[in-house]
């Protein structure tokens, strides 16, 4: 999958290197979830491992699954089977013909201004996915985790693959610690 844009909401962000902004963006997502006996929680991480700036969504899908083993909690899209621009419209279906009302948490890489670079933001709405790479791809989401891996520039593609995976890892374990708290 390739960044992403928000399509409506205000989004919260948090600097992962803060001490307490583990606390408050778990605070934050557990306000915003539904009972799991009312809607069914899909996480669905989005992304691909084949570039770095993009395997956001697969690698927290990843450590995800392993942690939520006992949770009636839905992953898609894990370093083993990624949600990315050649599948999320199957996936999709496949998600709505098989839960009623899912509650769709999307996580997605972002391309943002330099000053962000290793943020994660929390919003309402939907994500807009690829759109930072100029890909029409359908909106998902009850809500949207974004990670802001690297600055937009005139050559995404370019941009994600020079991204540093140490930034992408440590978003990803945050992402991954305040979900499964908020859990």
């Amino acid at each position: 999958m390739l960044p992403s844009s928000v399509t409506k909401s205000s989004s919260h962000y948090f600097q992962p290197e803060k001490p307490w902004e583990l606390r408050r963006f778990s605070h934050l997502l557990r306000k915003e979830l539904p009972a799991p006996s009312l809607r069914p929680i899909i996480l669905l991480c989005i992304g691909t491992d084949r570039a770095t700036g993009d395997c956001l969504g697969p690698l927290t899908g990843h450590f995800l699954a392993k942690g939520l083993k006992r949770k009636k909690v839905i992953v898609y899209g894990t370093l083993t089977y990624p949600v990315h621009a050649g599948n999320l419209s199957r996936v999709l279906t496949q998600i709505h013909n098989h839960y009623n009302d899912p509650y769709i948490i999307a996580i997605d890489a972002s391309l943002g201004m330099p000053e962000h670079i290793g943020y994660v933001t929390l919003g309402e709405g939907c994500l807009k996915p690829g759109a930072g790479v100029s890909q029409e791809l359908p909106d998902t989401g009850d809500i949207h985790i974004t990670g802001i891996v690297n600055a937009s520039s005139s050559n995404n593609l370019l941009t994600l693959q020079t991204t540093h995976l140490s930034t992408v890892l440590a978003m990803s374990d945050f992402i991954t610690s305040g979900l499964l708290q908020a859990l």
